[in-house]
């Protein structure tokens, strides 16, 4: 049996009446998104597999990040160059036979100079060939959930199994962010020229750096089959988006509609706290417990992203199976609260046990034992 409860969750908040307007996007797919709610902003083609050009390098530079954590190499290892790495096309670190690059000169030649070469020797000098380390980018993208995603070299040069979706250029973004915080500066820096070489070629394209609108990543690309694209990212007031665009036309419409999303992204929606930590929700019943009912609360803080004109009352219902079976464990999930938004998609939020509830004793389960015999009494008697 499972038990529905309505719920009223009053204070300052309103919500309802006008919600946002919608944004309509010259991007041919984008994905945009709040990730300390969860919430999705805007999805245009988000899951269909495309070239992401440049962007692919976010999971080349996944996989080096990773390397680093594991402690199979430091910032100060060095790669050999090969012949192939030099003789790769597309923008470049202009690096040589003769360079013994180091691990943390490779990470900056990527993100800013986005370095085919770069990754070229990152990849070789992690797998020992290009064409190794795209299988195992494959096989960590599937790890990691990225489903529409393929790989068949480091660098997101065209071919045909090269393909990324937006959500799953979203997916890497957030990790890069989240998992990696001692790297992540290197995304928001503007200039790199490695060994003074490539002077040309030494600012970093994301033109979002520049603007002061708390933008701090990721990486642009561009192909004639992709079209012009970015990876953004930005904080203000300590609230992050995050959004990924391709298939625009020219540089400057890259430029416009990246600053565009980022001001429809804050503007148009707003983060309130409706719940604190330990706060209880509802309280369910327990079966053969020491007591009676135990209550579900939130297990952290809860912060809900909501359209910044909206009004009216919050909506939610609690969602638990019922009776629960003692014993049960203090922080153990026993259901979730289902928050309703105007015009985005419902908000879902476990619910855990506020205490640890041990089995009880013999009145109890006598107590319960008899409520099941009533129970199945009235449905032998149809009453």
């Amino acid at each position: 049996m499972t038990a529905l409860a309505g719920l009223a969750l009053i204070g300052a908040l309103l919500l309802g009446g006008p919600a946002r307007a919608a944004f309509e996007t010259r991007a041919t797919a984008a994905y945009v998104f709040d990730p300390a709610t969860n919430t999705v902003l805007l999805a245009k083609n988000a899951d269909e597999s495309m070239p992401p050009a440049s962007m692919a390098k976010l999971m080349t530079l996944n996989m080096l990040f990773e390397a680093l954590r594991d402690g199979r190499i430091t910032l100060e290892t060095r790669f050999s160059v090969s012949s192939r790495a030099m003789a790769i096309g597309g923008s470049t670190m202009f690096l040589n036979d003769r360079d013994r690059p180091t691990v943390e000169e490779l990470i900056r030649g990527i993100i800013v100079q986005s370095g085919n070469d770069a990754c070229v020797v990152a990849a070789e000098g992690l797998a020992g060939t290009e064409e190794a380390f795209a299988r195992l980018m494959t096989e960590r993208a599937r790890a990691l959930g990225m489903t529409s995603s393929t790989f068949a070299n480091s660098t997101g040069w065209p071919h045909p199994n090269q393909r990324m979706s937006m959500r799953d250029l979203g997916i890497i973004a957030e990790r890069l962010i989240e998992e990696f915080p001692e790297y992540y500066g290197y995304f928001a820096e503007q200039e790199y020229a490695f060994d003074g070489r490539s002077p040309q070629n030494r600012f970093n394209r994301n033109p979002l750096l520049r603007l002061g609108i708390g933008a701090d990543g990721l990486k642009t690309g561009h192909t004639r089959e992709a079209g012009f694209g970015l990876v953004g990212s930005a904080v203000q007031d300590g609230r992050r988006v995050i959004f990924v665009i391709t298939g625009l036309e020219t540089e400057a419409q890259r430029a416009e509609e990246g600053e565009r999303i980022v001001n429809w992204a804050f503007r148009q929606f707003v983060q309130r706290e409706i719940l604190r930590k330990g706060e209880q929700v509802a309280a369910a019943r327990v079966w053969m417990g020491e007591i009676e009912r135990v209550g579900l609360v939130a297990p952290d803080d809860l912060k809900i992203l909501l359209p910044a004109l909206a009004q009216g009352a919050l909506e939610a219902e609690v969602i638990y199976r019922t009776p629960i079976l003692a014993p049960i464990e203090a922080g153990q999930e026993l259901g979730e609260l289902v928050i309703a938004r105007p015009d985005m998609e419902p908000m879902r939020v476990p619910l855990v046990a506020e205490r640890s509830v041990g089995r009880g004793g013999f009145v109890p389960r006598l107590r319960t034992a008899t409520e099941v015999l009533i129970g199945l009494g009235r449905e032998a008697t149809g009453l």
